[in-house]
């Protein structure tokens, strides 16, 4: 497995979740507890916004909180955070032993389903698969379409425009689909 060093703040969006199950008859009272949290995560820099999930068959019967961050720094600071320690001290009695957390960062935000419990990832070699085909599924017609219209400008201006068109579809669009679409073989 080869690993890219980059500095602190280059790493991109850093996703959290944590799967927590929540003793009968306090669950009214761990969802003002979720409301309560989030509120507070909310006015911390870099937040990007939260995703609750109820308890069901996906989600083993568990609560999933996702929440993330712009990068790894502000995602810390938010766990580190008195506000945050604060919060978690609220729990008491409502929840049955500690919570399942899970963390990704970069490409492995692409393969994270709110309906997928916390505990589970795609492997790397599926991750892979599926990443080289949308990439080339992408970048050939994107080549196709762009290059006729800007013929005279430099290589490097291209190849940034085209990237820049592609990462966006694969984040916006396409990744979320096909994550989901192929949920059944990618994390089983």
């Amino acid at each position: 497995m080869t690993e890219t060093l980059v500095e602190p703040g280059q790493e991109g969006p850093v996703t959290i979740s944590i799967s927590r199950r929540v003793k009968p008859g306090f669950e009214v009272q761990y969802e003002d507890w979720l409301h309560g949290i989030v509120a507070a995560a909310a006015d911390f820099p870099g937040h990007m916004g939260v995703n609750i999930l109820k308890p069901s068959g996906a989600t083993d019967g568990r609560y999933v909180l996702i929440y993330k961050f712009d990068t790894w720094a502000h995602c810390q600071a938010w766990e580190d955070s008195q506000t945050r320690k604060d919060w978690v001290g609220k729990l008491g009695d409502m929840v049955e032993g500690e919570g399942e957390r899970k963390r990704v960062t970069g490409l492995e935000a692409w393969f994270e389903l709110p309906e997928v419990p916390a505990a589970k990832h795609a492997p790397r070699w599926k991750m892979s698969i599926v990443l080289i085909v949308v990439v080339f599924v992408l970048v050939y017609p994107l080549q196709l379409i762009i290059l006729p219209f800007v013929p005279s400008w430099p290589h490097w201006i291209k190849t940034l425009t085209i990237a820049v068109i592609q990462v966006l579809l694969m984040t916006y669009i396409f990744m979320p689909r096909v994550t989901k679409a192929l949920k059944n073989w990618l994390f089983a």
